[in-house]
């Protein structure tokens, strides 16, 4: 496999397990409440977005791995669930559900579905994905723009701040603000810790991996928890490349009036909306794809240092082995769905790590 192909590996830590992607195909392990781990492995579907080869273009996938990562990360998030509850892993559901869709197996209530209702189950199930990320885009978008834009748009006013640059500083340090805070208080949770624990782990998986060593638990447990390329330094460099920026791109009033301040910020959360928010998404992800090919260059460690920071001290901590278990199991499936073109799932208990180890292709 060439080198580069590695840079399109990566996953996400979900409830009690972590999925992982490659450039075909993905994988979703799950340790479940009997303690066994259930893997999943799927292509990669190609989605109408996923077609459009425009969207790939440098400065413009930046929002597509967005739009891909939580479509990603949805699928996961159920299938983490559907395990969680089903009995035949220790849950306790009600049995009506089926994890992911899993082969049928030993004790496992048969699938009587009609072609017609399993097409229609999986139309709910996409409709279903696609409401979560337009909600998920919607509350994260108020959350960490329109409320710093109406915060810092109300002082400015009463500050005199006629030109509006100081305005547009204010709004992104109080964005910068509330997403530190987010991130602190979440951590403060016992599950999202033990989120954070997977989080870890998923990134140890990938660094054994790029660093060419054997998917084994010692290999894995001797790697950083840490990773240039991690969505958490990703949503940093957004915000610091926002800082850097958008101070000079001028508030465009729509009265200038005191009284009416909030039109404004409406007219200035409008334009990030569709213009200045996917142009510093694009930004930003090419930066987090040169901090990846360059990881290994000191220089790059001091300039991305922000986000690493933010990753070890919110959103990972050192994973125990049974969370190094359940990564290398999601991994170990990605890459041999890639090495071979089969879909490894099971039901069973993943005991062993099995110890690939890729070979550099040319």
């Amino acid at each position: 496999m060439p080198k580069s192909d590695y840079l399109s590996f990566g996953g996400q830590a979900i409830v009690e397990g972590v999925m992982m992607r490659s450039p075909n195909y993905y994988a979703i392990a799950c340790r479940a409440p009997n303690g066994q781990i259930v893997v999943r492995t799927e292509p990669l579907e190609k989605t109408w977005i996923g077609r459009q080869r425009w969207l790939k273009l440098p400065f413009l996938r930046g929002t597509f791995a967005i739009l891909d990562a939580m479509t990603l990360g949805t699928k996961a998030m159920n299938f983490a669930s559907q395990v969680q509850l089903d009995p035949k892993f220790g849950g306790e559901g009600d049995g009506s559900g089926s994890p992911g869709g899993a082969e049928e197996g030993a004790g496992e209530v048969p699938d009587l579905r009609s072609p017609q209702e399993k097409k229609k189950d999986e139309f709910w199930q996409k409709a279903q994905i696609v409401l979560a990320m337009v909600v998920g885009l919607g509350l994260g978008f108020v959350i960490f723009n329109a409320i710093p834009q109406f915060l810092a748009q109300l002082t400015g006013v009463q500050a005199g701040d006629k030109k509006g640059t100081l305005t547009n500083i204010l709004a992104e340090l109080i964005k910068i603000v509330i997403f530190l805070g987010y991130l602190w208080g979440i951590s403060r949770l016992a599950a999202i810790r033990e989120v954070f624990k997977y989080h870890g782990a998923e990134h140890k998986a990938i660094n054994t991996w790029e660093h060419d060593r054997p998917l084994s638990m010692e290999e894995c447990k001797l790697q950083t928890r840490l990773h240039p390329r991690c969505g958490t330094s990703f949503a940093v460099i957004v915000f610091l490349v926002g800082l850097l920026l958008l101070p000079f791109v001028p508030r465009y009033p729509i009265t200038g009036q005191p009284g009416t301040w909030y039109l404004d910020a409406l007219a200035r959360i409008g334009l990030e909306l569709f213009i200045l928010v996917p142009m510093i998404a694009g930004i930003s992800y090419e930066l987090l794809r040169l901090a990846g090919k360059l990881r290994d260059q000191r220089w790059v460690n001091i300039a991305f240092w922000p986000g690493l920071a933010s990753q070890k001290f919110l959103t990972t901590i050192e994973p125990e082995e049974k969370q190094v278990e359940v990564a290398l199991a999601s991994l170990q499936a990605v890459v041999h769905a890639e090495k071979t073109g089969e879909l490894y799932q099971t039901d069973d208990a993943h005991k062993e790590p099995v110890p690939y180890h890729h070979e550099l292709g040319s």
